[in-house]
């Protein structure tokens, strides 16, 4: 990532002011310098900064002033404090306030050339975070600034103009099909396809036609020929999830297509030419895999390139509040409702769960009490119960009665596709499942006014 970016390095000590500006200068940076904090407090009145270098300790005004008027005019700046072995307090107390960094004098001239460095990537990157949001807020997007959320993006950043094969790793709900639409969005290939499969939905004869396609006559059934997924993604991404499923029968043939860029569709005779990128994701522990012979090795390498890992929601602190704002939002605009605003008691329920399914399950949770909530406050109660000790939502005295966890979803989808006007579509977003899934998990005991198309009568 380019990590170039306009400098103000701040020092009442005329040596120590020259030498940071010359380090700097020697990266490529823009620098502007200070004399003293007050000098400071006055150049940031006129123009931004990405990065601000001050010393604490300064006769007019101190760099945590300083900080404070970054704080105040521009908190999207970087704030690095330097501070003497004396006053440790000082700086965490700094970083408490908003600081991104501090260091200590003597300053270590490589020390302040990363840090300097690791604050301009922190700062592009949430900044292209909100772009993104920005950008695509009735989308799912990905959202966190938690430290192993920003080493991701900037990956991301990293992988995506090439055309590596990326193997995401992750629990399930973590948000693995989101990065790979992230990789096919910040690529040259943005704007072509991308078509995600889960090659653990299928049957592994269903799996094949689905990947390579079929030719008229190639099975019982096949009345004509039908192009596979890598086909219709040709010159675009296809995303295999959870490829660690992929049959042992069918790796020699997805080997072929990442090693020769071409497939043959079961019951042909001859090989098409398809330029795809692979990005594929899995829950499992791939590398195991291959050590007991339920993956070929050579696949494995074509397969991980590049691998990324996704954190598992519990692991990204305070990300959860952020996520649950954004997906309350999404959720209410779906609804074409005002965003309902989350009461604290409804937020510390959320803080406290470890959801186990992740985002996924935080989506849908949202969903639920957005559904739910009324007067436009979601309380405790619009949320689903959450079993603190087992992490899985726990039954209320009513749910008691409920025969089974079947019955539990179809109820849940009901209420859902009434306050979509009964459309399946809309219901099958706010769910993040599709739409025939909708319809099969409600065909029994489905209500006569759904028609085809999703919508109520008239």
């Amino acid at each position: 990532m380019d990590v170039t970016g306009a400098l103000l390095v701040v020092d009442d000590d005329e040596l120590t002011l020259e030498l940071l500006a010359s380090v700097l200068r020697r990266e490529g940076y823009e620098v502007i310098t200070a004399g003293d904090g007050g000098a400071a407090i006055q150049i940031l009145q006129q123009r931004a900064f990405d990065v601000v270098v001050s010393d604490i300790q300064m006769a007019r005004a101190s760099g945590l002033e300083v900080l404070d008027a970054v704080m105040r005019d521009s908190p999207d700046t970087s704030v690095i404090l330097v501070t003497s072995y004396a006053d440790p307090a000082v700086a965490m107390d700094a970083i408490a306030k908003g600081a991104a960094d501090y260091l200590a004098k003597p300053i270590d001239v490589a020390a302040l050339r990363a840090t300097v460095a690791r604050a301009l990537v922190r700062r592009r990157l949430a900044a292209d975070n909100r772009t993104l949001r920005a950008a695509i807020a009735d989308r799912k997007v990905m959202v966190g600034t938690h430290p192993a959320m920003l080493e991701l993006y900037k990956q991301i950043a990293h992988v995506a103009p090439t055309s590596a094969t990326v193997l995401i790793e992750g629990e399930s709900g973590a948000g693995k099909e989101m990065v790979a639409r992230t990789i096919h969005e910040r690529s040259a290939r943005a704007g072509k396809p991308f078509i995600a499969v889960n090659c653990a939905a299928f049957a592994e004869s269903l799996l094949e036609s689905e990947l390579f396609g079929h030719e008229r006559g190639a099975f019982t059934g096949a009345t004509g020929a039908h192009a596979g997924l890598f086909e219709s993604a040709s010159t675009g991404t296809i995303f295999l999830d959870e490829v660690g499923d992929v049959p042992p029968k069918m790796q020699a043939q997805l080997l072929r297509v990442l090693q020769e860029g071409e497939v043959r569709r079961v019951g042909g005779s001859t090989t098409i030419k398809v330029d795809v990128r692979v990005v594929s994701a899995t829950n499992r522990d791939l590398a195991a895999d291959v050590r007991t012979g339920r993956m070929r090795e050579d696949l494995f390498y074509r397969l991980s390139v590049v691998t990324l890992r996704v954190p598992p929601l519990r692991d990204r602190g305070e990300d959860v509040v952020a996520l649950t704002r954004h997906l309350v939002a999404r959720h209410a605009a779906l609804l074409g409702r005002a965003t309902p605003h989350l009461s604290d008691e409804a937020m510390r329920e959320i803080r406290m769960y470890r959801w186990p399914g992740n985002v996924r399950e935080l989506d849908n949770a949202m969903a639920h009490a957005v559904a739910m909530c009324q007067r436009g406050v979601i309380l405790p109660g619009d949320l689903p119960r959450f079993d603190r000790a087992g992490g899985t939502p726990a039954a209320t005295t009513l749910e008691a009665d409920w025969p089974t966890l079947d019955e539990l979803q179809r109820r849940y989808i009901e209420r859902v596709l009434e306050h979509t006007g009964r459309n399946k579509t809309a219901a099958a977003s706010i769910l993040g499942i599709d739409r025939r899934t909708v319809q099969r998990l409600t065909a029994r005991g489905a209500r006569a006014d759904i028609d085809d198309d999703g919508e109520g009568p008239p």
